[in-house]
Protein backbone atom coordinates (compact mmCIF):
# COMPACT_ATOMS: atom_id res chain seq x y z
CA UNK A 1 0.00 0.00 0.00
CA UNK A 2 1.44 3.73 -0.86
CA UNK A 3 2.06 5.70 1.80
CA UNK A 4 0.28 9.16 2.64
CA UNK A 5 2.07 12.12 3.72
CA UNK A 6 0.87 15.71 4.29
CA UNK A 7 1.65 19.41 5.21
CA UNK A 8 -0.07 22.48 5.75
CA UNK A 9 1.70 25.73 5.20
CA UNK A 10 0.45 29.17 6.62
CA UNK A 11 1.55 32.62 5.23
CA UNK A 12 0.77 36.13 6.20
CA UNK A 13 1.08 38.51 3.34
CA UNK A 14 0.49 42.51 3.13
CA UNK A 15 -1.21 41.65 -0.06
CA UNK A 16 -4.87 41.46 -0.01
CA UNK A 17 -6.57 38.18 -0.62
CA UNK A 18 -8.32 38.78 -4.02
CA UNK A 19 -5.10 40.03 -5.90
CA UNK A 20 -3.10 37.52 -4.15
CA UNK A 21 -5.63 34.63 -5.33
CA UNK A 22 -5.82 36.15 -8.69
CA UNK A 23 -2.30 36.06 -8.94
CA UNK A 24 -1.03 32.60 -7.51
CA UNK A 25 -4.05 30.26 -8.46
CA UNK A 26 -5.84 31.86 -11.09
CA UNK A 27 -2.67 33.10 -13.38
CA UNK A 28 0.35 31.26 -11.79
CA UNK A 29 0.94 29.31 -15.53
CA UNK A 30 1.72 32.93 -16.69
CA UNK A 31 3.64 34.16 -13.76
CA UNK A 32 5.43 31.44 -12.39
CA UNK A 33 7.73 31.04 -15.92
CA UNK A 34 8.37 34.63 -15.50
CA UNK A 35 9.21 34.68 -11.61
CA UNK A 36 10.25 31.55 -11.18
CA UNK A 37 11.61 29.66 -13.93
CA UNK A 38 13.98 27.12 -11.55
CA UNK A 39 10.11 25.42 -11.00
CA UNK A 40 8.33 26.25 -13.96
CA UNK A 41 9.92 26.66 -17.34
CA UNK A 42 6.48 26.63 -19.49
CA UNK A 43 2.48 26.04 -18.92
CA UNK A 44 -0.28 26.03 -21.34
CA UNK A 45 -3.88 24.98 -20.89
CA UNK A 46 -4.57 20.88 -21.42
CA UNK A 47 -8.48 21.37 -21.40
CA UNK A 48 -10.85 23.85 -19.88
CA UNK A 49 -11.13 27.54 -19.41
CA UNK A 50 -8.90 27.99 -16.10
CA UNK A 51 -12.74 26.79 -14.24
CA UNK A 52 -13.68 23.68 -12.30
CA UNK A 53 -12.38 20.69 -14.69
CA UNK A 54 -9.37 22.42 -15.96
CA UNK A 55 -6.31 20.77 -16.78
CA UNK A 56 -2.91 22.98 -17.21
CA UNK A 57 0.53 20.98 -17.90
CA UNK A 58 3.95 22.64 -16.44
CA UNK A 59 6.95 21.93 -17.87
CA UNK A 60 9.51 22.10 -14.79
CA UNK A 61 12.69 23.36 -14.12
CA UNK A 62 15.93 22.28 -12.63
CA UNK A 63 14.77 22.91 -8.80
CA UNK A 64 11.67 20.50 -8.90
CA UNK A 65 12.35 16.30 -9.01
CA UNK A 66 10.09 15.76 -12.06
CA UNK A 67 9.44 16.69 -15.86
CA UNK A 68 6.24 17.63 -16.23
CA UNK A 69 3.03 18.20 -13.88
CA UNK A 70 -0.51 17.86 -14.44
CA UNK A 71 -2.53 20.19 -12.42
CA UNK A 72 -6.63 19.43 -12.53
CA UNK A 73 -8.92 21.56 -11.06
CA UNK A 74 -11.41 20.41 -8.73
CA UNK A 75 -12.61 23.17 -7.07
CA UNK A 76 -12.75 26.84 -7.71
CA UNK A 77 -14.16 29.82 -5.83
CA UNK A 78 -12.39 33.37 -6.95
CA UNK A 79 -15.21 35.01 -4.92
CA UNK A 80 -13.91 33.17 -1.26
CA UNK A 81 -10.41 32.61 -2.56
CA UNK A 82 -10.61 28.75 -2.91
CA UNK A 83 -9.55 26.08 -4.61
CA UNK A 84 -8.76 22.41 -4.66
CA UNK A 85 -6.48 20.86 -7.45
CA UNK A 86 -5.06 17.60 -8.36
CA UNK A 87 -1.09 17.23 -9.48
CA UNK A 88 0.00 14.39 -11.68
CA UNK A 89 3.84 14.46 -11.90
CA UNK A 90 5.26 12.60 -14.66
CA UNK A 91 1.79 10.93 -15.12
CA UNK A 92 1.63 9.53 -11.09
CA UNK A 93 -1.31 10.82 -9.48
CA UNK A 94 0.92 12.35 -6.62
CA UNK A 95 -1.04 14.86 -4.41
CA UNK A 96 -4.41 16.92 -3.52
CA UNK A 97 -3.34 20.75 -2.96
CA UNK A 98 -6.19 22.92 -0.48
CA UNK A 99 -5.99 26.59 -1.27
CA UNK A 100 -7.63 29.07 0.81
CA UNK A 101 -6.39 33.14 1.36
CA UNK A 102 -8.60 35.07 3.84
CA UNK A 103 -8.54 38.67 4.45
CA UNK A 104 -7.04 39.99 7.62
CA UNK A 105 -7.63 43.31 9.38
CA UNK A 106 -4.58 45.18 8.06
CA UNK A 107 -5.73 44.70 4.77
CA UNK A 108 -3.29 41.86 3.71
CA UNK A 109 -4.36 38.03 3.77
CA UNK A 110 -3.31 34.39 5.29
CA UNK A 111 -3.06 31.58 2.74
CA UNK A 112 -3.47 28.76 3.91
CA UNK A 113 -1.88 25.42 1.60
CA UNK A 114 -2.83 21.95 2.50
CA UNK A 115 -1.33 19.30 0.73
CA UNK A 116 -1.35 15.15 0.83
CA UNK A 117 0.28 13.06 -0.91
CA UNK A 118 0.48 9.58 -1.47
CA UNK A 119 3.32 7.09 -3.83
CA UNK A 120 6.62 5.57 -2.82
CA UNK A 121 8.36 8.61 -2.99
CA UNK A 122 5.75 10.76 -1.46
CA UNK A 123 7.90 12.16 1.33
CA UNK A 124 11.26 13.52 -0.08
CA UNK A 125 8.75 14.84 -2.66
CA UNK A 126 6.67 16.42 -0.16
CA UNK A 127 9.83 18.49 1.54
CA UNK A 128 10.33 19.72 -1.79
CA UNK A 129 6.65 20.94 -2.83
CA UNK A 130 6.35 22.76 0.95
CA UNK A 131 9.57 24.81 0.18
CA UNK A 132 8.59 25.51 -3.60
CA UNK A 133 5.21 26.51 -2.58
CA UNK A 134 6.39 28.92 0.28
CA UNK A 135 8.76 30.29 -2.17
CA UNK A 136 6.20 31.20 -4.77
CA UNK A 137 3.85 32.89 -2.41
CA UNK A 138 6.93 34.95 -0.97
CA UNK A 139 7.81 35.23 -4.31
CA UNK A 140 4.28 36.50 -5.95
CA UNK A 141 3.77 38.62 -2.85
CA UNK A 142 7.10 40.65 -3.45
CA UNK A 143 5.82 40.84 -7.64
CA UNK A 144 2.68 42.33 -6.34
CA UNK A 145 4.15 44.72 -3.74
CA UNK A 146 6.71 45.79 -6.60
CA UNK A 147 3.62 46.15 -8.85
CA UNK A 148 1.10 47.40 -7.09
CA UNK A 149 -1.53 47.80 -10.32
CA UNK A 150 -1.39 44.38 -11.33
CA UNK A 151 -4.49 42.24 -10.04
CA UNK A 152 -6.45 44.68 -9.29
Amino acid sequence: MASTNSWTLELESQVSAPRKFRACVMDWHTLAPKLAPHIIDSAHHVEGDGGTGSVRQYNCGSAVPFNTMKKKVEFLDVDKCECKYTIECDGIEMSTWNIKMKPTANGGSVAKVECTSKGVHAKDMMLKAKDSAAEMFKTVEAYLIANPDAYN
